[in-house]
């Protein structure tokens, strides 16, 4: 009797565990089933999201170890149909007088490049193809509602962890509440964590990186600890100071204004007037201070140890209906100085690159896979990005040596980096990135705004001269640009889009996440863009010498403007 009992029990137990696990299998298909199930990032709260699915053969991530693109360097702006006359070029490709006393790093002098096509026989083929697909039709799928619930998850703050549990080698992030800027920072950029990174305020570059043409962006930066310590301690002023130092070494000025600061406190004269008093003004040493004293200062380099993180998002939006920045990242982006450079070493690569440039042959670069990418000019980078379900995730070799060409083979940058040169001076410039009441400084090199300039030589609002919107804002109807709305507007208000266009644009893009078809381009069209070569041939027009403009530098006058800080 008690073993028919036992026997029954068993019987009824199995039959149990039998139906939760069918009951199991079908919720979980139903859930399948539903639509797209985007899963909000583990510890983000939110709900799963219908994004349209994409087949798994149709995915492009992970499908093949062979590079799609051995010209991923070249990016898809150098493929603009230029009809000779229109430059967008002048912003990378630039020669620059030589000047004795403040001799420039990048030695690259490619201005030559603007409006000429000159690539590999491999790059003589457009391999942005995202460029020329059409994704209106995807995005009318996608409601107001999905997109503007899914750029507001967090899909950074687990990203550390996953990454620790599977032992990656590689850079973990590690400033906390990133995706929420003020949680992260204080109101002078540092971290409130601890970490040491310091968010700063900065002008977008022309004309990518503009928030009408798809993203959002920031970028922070972090010194290694000794300079941001004295005599052992953390000591905020003292990493203001040797960031002040940094700053003063890329821009080459000979004095920038700082904080309050008691010399007497820290024993040094601070600007140079041979006494120890309180002072808001700092001069050029040969050295760093504080811990960091006995580094010196490397012309127009940042020190080794030195660390870059970019996020670029979405396009947020506000209650009112205007741009700002989102929780999600799209791309998370890190770049840390592994050594300097000695004249003779930059000579030697500029000349090589040049070189290599003009007889076609293919770019290479250093992987050191997950510790990242070497750019040959003293730099590792690495990068993150949205997997299908918007998790991001490691990119592939291919997605990181698309950045190789901006970060390391154009004449414009500074020891290969843009935005630190484009911060607003002086202490003002410490903050999370805010463009309101931000002025159009102009470039060091020249006058008028710079944005009014770009939208005078590139004629349109971005390289491909197809942001209808920017040319009904900006544009007269004979194509001439209205200067006397841009001179009065301020940057917020000539580079954010309207709540339509954000809509749009910020749905296009999932079209890339979910083919995960990165390595076919990142740049944002919706209807397919048209002013752009699908192939070089050799009958197209040169850039005209009057439309070459030589000279110009990232680096901005913000002397005349010094209301051009955003409101914090």
């Amino acid at each position: 009797m008690s073993q028919r009992k036992s026997i029954r029990s068993v019987f009824t137990d199995s039959f149990i565990t039998y139906l939760v696990l069918v009951l199991s299998v079908v919720l979980l298909l139903s859930a399948c089933d539903s639509g797209s199930a985007v899963r909000a990032p583990s510890g983000g709260g939110a709900p799963a999201l219908s994004l349209p699915e994409v087949a798994p053969e149709l995915r492009l991530f992970g499908k093949t170890d062979r590079e799609i693109n051995e010209e991923a360097p070249v990016p898809a702006q150098c493929y603009t149909r230029t009809e000779g006359v229109h430059n967008p070029c002048y912003v990378c490709h630039q020669v620059y007088t030589a000047e004795t006393d403040k001799p420039r790093m990048n030695k690259l002098d490619d201005g030559g490049l603007q409006g000429v096509y000159l690539f590999s026989d491999v790059g003589m083929e457009n391999h942005w193809k995202n460029l020329f697909i059409d994704k209106r039709e995807w995005a009318a799928q996608i409601s107001d509602e999905t997109i503007l619930a899914y750029i507001n998850q967090d899909n950074y703050q687990a990203l550390p962890e996953r990454l620790r549990q599977q032992n990656w080698q590689g850079f973990v992030p590690d400033l906390n509440h990133f995706a929420e800027p003020e949680k992260a920072f204080d109101e002078q950029g540092l971290a409130r964590d601890g970490s040491g990174w310091v968010a700063f305020n900065y002008k977008p570059f022309p004309s990518t990186f503009w928030p009408t043409n798809g993203s959002t962006d920031d970028v922070l930066i972090r010194l290694p600890e000794a300079f941001r310590q004295h005599n052992g301690k953390f000591d905020w002023l003292m990493y203001q100071l040797n960031l002040s130092l940094l700053e003063m070494n890329i821009k080459q000025l000979d004095s920038i204004r700082i904080p309050v600061v008691d010399e007497q406190h820290y024993g040094v004269d601070l600007n140079g007037d041979g006494a120890l008093a309180e002072t808001t003004n700092l001069v050029s040493h040969q050295h760093y201070l504080g811990d960091a004293k006995q580094i010196a200062v490397v012309t127009q380099q940042f020190p080794e140890g030195a660390e870059f993180m970019h996020s670029v998002r979405y396009l947020g939006i506000d209650a009112n209906g205007e741009t700002v920045v989102p929780p999600r990242m799209k791309e998370l982006r890190y770049m840390k100085k592994v050594r300097s450079l000695s004249a003779d070493d930059l000579d030697n690569r500029y000349r090589r690159e040049r070189k290599e440039k003009s007889t076609g042959e293919l770019p290479y670069f250093v992987d050191y896979r997950e510790l990242g990418m070497e750019n040959g000019m003293g730099w590792l980078l690495q990068g993150f990005i949205e997997d299908y379900d918007g998790e991001l995730r490691p990119q592939s070799h291919e997605e990181t040596f698309a950045c190789m060409g901006c970060h390391a083979a154009i004449g414009t940058t500074i020891d290969q980096t843009f935005s630190f040169a484009r911060k607003i001076t002086g202490p003002e410039g410490f903050g999370y990135i805010n463009l309101r009441g931000m002025k159009d400084a102009p470039s060091i090199a020249e006058s008028g705004g710079e944005i009014l300039n770009y939208l005078k030589r590139a004629a349109g609002g971005n390289e491909f001269r197809e942001n209808d919107e920017m040319r009904a804002r900006w544009y007269r109807a004979d194509g001439s640009v209205d200067e006397e709305n841009v001179k009065a507007a301020d940057v917020f208000t000539l580079l954010t889009p309207s709540r339509e266009r954000a809509l749009l644009l910020n749905k296009a893009y999932t079209y890339l996440v979910r083919h995960q078809s990165y390595v076919n381009g990142r740049d944002i069209t919706v209807a397919g863009a048209k002013n752009v070569y699908d192939a070089i041939v050799d009958d197209i027009p040169p850039l005209q010498p009057e439309s070459r403009f030589f000279g110009w530098d990232l680096r901005l006058d913000w002397s005349e403007s010094p209301a051009a800080v955003a409101e914090k």
